[in-house]
């Protein structure tokens, strides 16, 4: 069953039967006013992409879909005639037809991005009350980055469910930017932590070798250990020694998969003072030991 608000939105009330490509399958799918199957497609997408030398991008009459833009440094974005600069981890959404450019302001130009349609954006953005063709400060921004990371994976591993898949992980993240940015605009709720907790958590992905503590991480905000264990889980809901060992394991992951390096230098690579521990950690998150998925890959 469903939230009502889903039902209102969706006008579904179990996940019904379907066939889809030839195969029949019970999924949650979301259906239009002549209950027909209203997907999102994604046209296309890309994530980190870096431009040395800036680029522009002009488009006087919209891009003709829904184009979603993650800044990654300052930018000059323009909407409607009206010139906006732009601090580093902004994101737009501009409707089809909404007259556009953005170019770099600072060097290298670096942006996430993907472009969508289908009829039922429209109803579903304003749902949201998600805002358009406006500038909006991400809060997570490697929630953005990974999400479009997996949209371009999908994109390109295919499947028979695959345009099921990107419909459902495109309404998902538009979900958790409406929600995120929701929470941040009460002072009084903990969403007025979620920029600090955001790039706590940032750095705890991007740096995982770091030796950092919980204390040293609640002090920077300054509030007691409890208290920012306590609000780290609220907001991103697992708790920060959670996201510790997820950053240790997914860097331990890429150098198994791409590198050279011995179980005992990755260990070491990636904060671990013990091999030991590093491969125990592994095999209980992991569910195989650190030379047996490297074997696999």
């Amino acid at each position: 069953m469903y939230s009502s608000t889903i039902v209102r939105l969706y006008g579904i009330e179990k996940a019904p039967t379907i066939h889809y490509n030839e195969k029949k399958l019970t999924y949650p799918a979301f259906f239009d006013e002549k209950g027909l199957l209203a997907i999102i497609r994604l046209d296309s997408c890309g994530y980190r992409f870096v431009h040395p030398n800036g680029i522009s991008i002009i488009r006087p009459h919209g891009s003709g879909d829904y184009a979603f833009v993650l800044f990654k440094k300052k930018s000059e974005v323009t909407i409607r005639g009206e010139r906006i600069v732009v601090d580093s981890d902004s994101f737009v959404l501009f409707q089809p037809d909404t007259p556009h450019s953005y170019a770099q302001v600072e060097l290298p130009f670096v942006n996430d991005w993907f472009h969508c349609q289908g009829d039922e954006l429209m109803h579903l953005l304003a749902e949201l009350r998600f805002p358009l063709d406006t500038p909006v400060p991400a809060v997570d921004p490697m929630l953005i980055s990974r999400s479009i990371m997996e949209l371009h994976r999908v994109q390109k591993q295919g499947g028979h469910l695959r345009d099921l898949i990107l419909d459902t992980d495109i309404r998902a993240l538009l979900m958790k930017l409406s929600n995120l940015h929701e929470l941040s605009q009460h002072p009084e709720r903990p969403g007025r932590y979620i920029r600090q907790f955001s790039e706590l958590r940032d750095e705890l992905y991007n740096t995982p070798q770091s030796h950092v503590t919980v204390e040293m991480l609640a002090e920077r905000v300054h509030l007691s250990k409890s208290y920012f264990q306590h609000l780290y889980k609220d907001i991103f809901g697992c708790s920060v020694v959670t996201d510790m060992i997820n950053g240790r394991l997914e860097l331990a992951k890429y150098l198994l998969k791409n590198s050279t390096l011995s179980v005992s230098a990755i260990a070491a690579s990636c904060g671990y003072e013990h091999e030991t521990h590093f491969m125990r950690q592994f095999k209980k998150f992991v569910g195989i030991t650190p030379s047996q998925f490297k074997a696999r890959t």
